[in-house]
Formats: C-alpha cells, sequence, structure tokens
C-alpha cells in the first residue's frame, strides 16, 4: 500500500496562518528598507486586480445558478432587506452617536493651506440623474467597469428569465434549458477553481503590500489621527461585537464559540484582502459549513451584496461628521440625518473592492459641502481601516445569511403547525 505523498512545510500552513506571516513579514521588510520598498506595493495590486477581476462573473454565475437550480421565495428578499435595513439603522445609529459624544478629532488640525485639494470624478450626489446614469448601453460595461449592483441586477434579471425558459421547456417535455444548466455550473465551478489559484497568492499580496505601507508611511500616526482611527475601529468593533452577535443570541441562538470558530477564516482572508467581494469564495464556503442553505447564503452574500455594506456605511458617516468637527463646522440634527441618508445611497453603489469607502467618502463630502482637504491625511491610515470595513462587511453577510435562515426555517415550521391545526384532534373539539 503506497503512502501519501508529504505535504511541504509551506502546504502544511494555514491559508490564515500565511495571511498572519504575509503581514508580519511585509511589516519587518518594510522597517527594515523604508521607502525602498514601496514599489512592491504593486505586487498586491495586480493579486487584487485578479480577484477583483474573476469575483464579478462568479457572482453572475452564483446568482444564475440559484435562481435555476434553487427553490428561492419572493419572501426572501424582503427578508433580506428588513434584515440589512436593521443592521444600517444600528450602523448609523452608533456612527452618530460616537461622534456626537466622543467628539474624537477636536486636536486634528486641518491643513495651513487653504487651496482645496481636488480628487478627480467628485461631485454633488444627484439621485434621479445618478439613477438614470446607471443605466448601461451594452452588456459589457457592468463587467468592464466591476459595477457590481448592476452585475446583481442584470444576473436577476437574467435569471429569472431563464427560470421561466426552463419552466416552459419542462411542461413541453423539451430538454433545452439542460444545456443552460450545464453551461451556468459549468461557469461556477470554472470561476470557483480560478478564483481558488488567486487566493492562494493573497499572502504575497499581503506581503507586498504591507512592506509597502510601513515602508512610506512608518509607525509615526500620533494624535488626533491615532484617535480618529481608534473611534473608528471602535463603531466597527460596536457594529460586529453588539449588533450582530444580538443576532446570534436573540434571534438565531446560534453559539457564538460556533459561529465564530468557522467565520474566523472569512474574517482574516477579508483582514488581508481588504475587500469583502474578493472573500466572497471563503464566505460562502464559511456557511455551508455552519450548515446555512445555499439559497440564504447566496442571497445574503451575493444578490444583497450591496445592502450589507454596514462597514463602509458607518465609516462614512463617522468621518465626514469627523471632517465636519475639524473644521469647526456645527451640524444640527437634521443636517446629520441628510449626511447619514447620503451615505446610504452612495454606500448601495459602492462594490467591495479596496479603497472603495475612501472613494465614496469624497462624494459623500462633496454632497454635504464639507471640506475635502483632510482626506489625504485620512488616507493614511485608511489601510488599517479599510481592512476593518471589510472585516465587518464580512461578517454582516454571515450573519444576514444566518438570520434569513433562521426566518426561513421558523416560517416552514410555522407553515407546518398550521397545517397540522386544520384538523383538529377530536379531544380539542370536545374541549370548552
Amino acid at each position: 500500500m503506497e503512502s501519501s505523498p508529504k505535504k511541504s512545510v509551506f502546504a502544511r500552513i494555514s491559508p490564515p496562518a500565511r495571511i498572519l506571516l504575509g503581514m508580519v513579514a511585509g511589516a519587518a521588510v518594510g522597517l527594515a528598507f523604508g521607502p525602498r520598498v514601496a514599489s512592491l506595493g504593486e505586487i498586491g495590486k495586480v493579486v487584487i486586480g485578479l480577484i477583483k477581476m474573476l469575483a464579478t462573473p462568479l457572482i453572475l454565475f452564483v446568482i444564475l445558478d440559484a435562481l435555476l437550480r434553487s427553490t428561492l421565495k419572493a419572501k426572501s428578499g424582503f427578508r433580506v432587506m428588513l434584515i440589512s435595513m436593521i443592521n444600517g439603522v444600528f450602523a448609523l445609529a452608533i456612527a452618530l452617536t460616537l461622534a456626537n459624544t466622543l467628539k474624537p478629532v477636536r486636536v486634528l488640525e486641518p491643513p495651513t493651506s487653504t487651496t482645496p485639494v481636488i480628487i478627480p470624478g467628485t461631485r454633488p450626489l444627484r439621485v434621479f440623474e445618478d439613477m438614470l446614469g446607471m443605466i448601461p448601453t451594452n452588456l459589457v460595461d457592468p463587467f468592464r467597469n466591476n459595477a457590481i449592483l448592476l452585475v446583481v441586477v442584470l444576473a436577476v434579471c437574467v435569471g429569472i428569465a431563464l427560470r421561466k425558459f426552463k419552466s416552459e421547456q419542462i411542461e413541453s417535455g423539451a430538454t433545452d434549458y439542460l444545456a443552460i444548466d450545464g453551461f451556468v455550473s459549468g461557469g461556477l465551478r470554472s470561476c470557483e477553481l480560478l478564483l481558488g489559484w488567486v487566493v492562494a497568492l493573497l499572502p504575497l499580496a499581503v506581503f507586498a503590500v504591507m512592506a509597502q505601507a510601513i515602508g512610506t508611511q512608518g509607525l509615526s500616526i500620533l494624535g488626533g489621527l491615532a484617535k480618529y482611527a481608534c473611534v473608528v475601529a471602535l463603531g466597527l468593533l460596536l457594529q460586529v461585537g453588539l449588533v450582530y452577535q444580538g443576532w446570534l443570541v436573540l434571534f438565531a441562538r446560534m453559539p457564538l464559540k460556533t459561529f465564530w470558530t468557522v467565520v474566523k477564516t472569512p474574517v482574516i482572508f477579508a483582514a488581508g484582502s481588504c475587500s469583502s467581494l474578493a472573500t466572497l469564495p471563503i464566505t460562502l464556503r464559511s456557511l455551508k459549513q455552519l450548515g446555512v442553505s445555499d439559497s440564504s447564503a447566496r442571497m445574503s452574500a451575493c444578490v444583497a451584496t450591496n445592502l450589507n455594506n454596514d462597514g463602509i456605511l458607518l465609516y462614512e458617516t463617522l468621518a465626514a461628521m469627523i471632517v465636519a468637527q475639524a473644521f469647526g463646522i456645527s451640524l444640527g440634527f437634521g443636517e446629520q440625518l441628510m449626511i447619514a441618508a447620503t451615505c446610504v445611497l452612495a454606500t448601495i453603489g459602492v462594490a467591495g473592492v479596496p479603497e472603495a469607502g475612501m472613494i465614496s467618502l469624497a462624494v459623500v463630502l462633496t454632497s454635504a459641502k464639507l471640506p475635502l482637504e483632510l482626506l489625504p491625511l485620512m488616507l493614511t491610515v485608511d489601510w488599517i481601516l479599510g481592512r476593518a470595513r471589510a472585516i465587518t462587511n464580512v461578517v454582516g453577510d454571515c450573519i444576514g445569511a444566518v438570520v434569513l435562515d433562521r426566518f426561513e426555517a421558523n416560517h416552514d415550521a410555522l407553515i407546518e403547525k398550521r397545517t397540522a391545526c386544520v384538523d383538529p384532534p377530536s379531544q380539542w373539539a370536545t374541549a370548552e
């Protein structure tokens, strides 16, 4: 009997441990060589770019596969929207509460220069015009621009049409739909394999990005900037620790240890890739380990991916308030609600890719007529906060799937109970 080949030392290290090793090694190289390793950051951009490129068609095939093969209920969509809305309200409440009570960056002085910082592409947010502008003129643009919201809408529309076609084929006894099923399942599996190969390169990307960040910026982040980072991180921690875990304890009734034992893997990957979208394959795999149904997992992590950006929503709201405080701009309650509403609209159109939160923050600040001068300063710690936002978004996807699955289970149990009560036992009929 032949023995199985021995694994190399690197192969025996778990993927999360490889990510952590990449972080530590990158920090060490950055401290040792300084700005000379700044060019290493390009390696990280290439790897993340590959993941971003493949993740978009993955979402298309996942949604198509779900609509063609899974039993999806219209109520599931409304339930996941309700869950996302509740989480979003809590995220906004946490952000506004921290900004108004702690007032974190009064010590952060605005730049002495009065020249505005121009960020290409920023302009006031006009809801109706922006919605019309999102309508693509061809089927290629959503994928070329990685417009995840448009890809989701396109996938849902095409999936519904293909599902209708499949039903007509089954009723007529034809089998043409089998070729479509095979193409969708083959495309999904191919995307999963390609992404798996690219994800294996994540430790290298993490090493390169960490070396660049530490080498060019060092460890001298002090004063108000440190307070800003800590307050934003505190807000994200409250969202994860109180709101998300509250769902598990009060509704889903899932032990916290069970949840975090499985979800720690996508959390670490999100910290390394700085992208909830890039972590999607690992997220779906972890939800399957938790026993969540495929339909609930895909509905929360794929279809509702643009609704589950609580990390970016909380960050943008809190950061906008901090910018206003730094410049001494007093905002009333109504103005704060308007900023929060603007953040919601901007967040819906943000894909789970690196730097997306900073880009949409520029749009929010412009729409709220707040200064942009502090954005470059805030960007110095965004490589840390971006990872915290990605972690929050990934945990939010997992919580949404678990809670949605619990909703579905409770609903099915209620239907069974009602069915059993249609013809009550004889002793119930004679009871007073």
